[in-house]
């Protein structure tokens, strides 16, 4: 099965550049895998396509402000670099893109402000850099002042205040992602409370999304698809309500590949790095249904979409958001499949 099969035409201007000014007002393609087909309706309905016994799972990372801006030590040239995964425990040491990369080299030392300063330690296979940071004070609180939000390449502008909410799921708790886990994005706390009203139960999983979601796939053919690996955990409390559900919806794609890399275990292994790659052929083994916004033409998300919803009929149905003018990617609509 080739990569490319996994296209659709899309007209720039449907890539969505701001956020709504209400985050539930997206709208929200409902679409039927058993009776191949959907239906046109907004996000606030979700609480109505739920029922008692229902487990609702969500992505509890948080984005980083992880671009940041500074320059070379000793040259006036501006260099950016996006934080991408922390590798020590100390997180301090990070893997990071860089640019202008051809550039920067290992011993080379990166400025960031007064308190915040890197040396490059080596180079990756993709051409990543790996960074040692020297900071004055808490690592965290110095990117938190000058680090910016990682908007998306796809959003054309600067980000802003307002990305520091809007770029940012209300129940974010632990940091670590450099993309936002999208889906999550259309929940207000009061259709949370809608959702358990209706009988479900929310439970949270933390997925960090990581580099993957910057890269393009490597490989032309889906079966010799390789991802970047993520780092995930999943509390015992959690594990036991997502196998003792009557039905597990997993919002966003980080959710599924939480559940089903835990799953596919038999829940023996409730944190660690996943890679899981879910295509067309995999047997889904504990996500029943799952809301996503709309993903990349020939990218592993559409993949995975396709794989838990048919692929003719998951492209039928983005043929139909494009006609119908939905908003696309981040900031943008969502689909629920069930």
């Amino acid at each position: 099965m080739h990569v490319s099969e996994f296209h659709y035409d899309l007209p720039e201007s449907l890539i969505a550049q701001q956020p709504l000014p209400d985050r539930a007002a997206s709208r929200m393609l409902v679409v039927h895998r058993a009776e191949g087909r959907w239906e046109d309706r907004l996000f606030r309905d979700l609480p109505g396509f739920l029922q008692e016994g229902d487990c609702l799972v969500v992505n509890n990372s948080k984005v980083l402000p992880a671009r940041l801006y500074g320059h070379r030590e000793g040259y006036a040239g501006h260099v950016e670099v996006l934080l991408v995964r922390a590798r020590s425990d100390d997180h301090l040491t990070w893997q990071a893109l860089a640019r202008p990369g051809r550039k920067l080299r290992s011993g080379d030392r990166l400025v960031f402000s007064g308190k915040l300063h890197a040396e490059i330690l080596g180079r990756g296979e993709f051409g990543e850099r790996l960074l040692r940071f020297h900071v004055e004070g808490g690592f965290y609180e110095a990117i938190a002042e000058i680090g910016h939000m990682p908007l998306p390449p796809y959003i054309h502008r600067a980000d802003d205040s307002a990305d520091q909410q809007r770029y940012q799921t209300i129940y974010a708790a632990h940091p670590g992602s450099v993309a936002a886990p999208t889906a999550g994005l259309h929940f207000t706390p009061e259709v949370l409370e809608a959702c358990r009203t209706a009988g479900a139960r929310i439970e949270h999983v933390t997925l960090h999304v990581g580099l993957g979601t910057f890269q393009p796939l490597h490989a032309g053919i889906v079966e010799e698809v390789k991802l970047h690996s993520e780092a995930y955990s999943i509390g015992e409390q959690a594990a036991a309500a997502i196998r003792e559900a009557r039905r597990v919806i997993a919002i966003g794609t980080t959710s599924v590949r939480t559940i089903e890399t835990a799953a596919a275990e038999n829940w023996t292994r409730l944190q660690g790095d996943t890679d899981i790659f879910l295509s067309p052929g995999y047997r889904f083994h504990r996500v029943d249904a799952m809301v996503t916004n709309f993903h990349l033409p020939q990218s592993s998300l559409l993949i995975l979409v396709c794989a838990f919803g048919g692929k003719e009929l998951m492209l039928d149905a983005y043929n139909h958001a494009v006609r119908e003018g939905y908003r696309f990617f981040s900031y943008g609509d969502c689909m629920l499949i069930v």
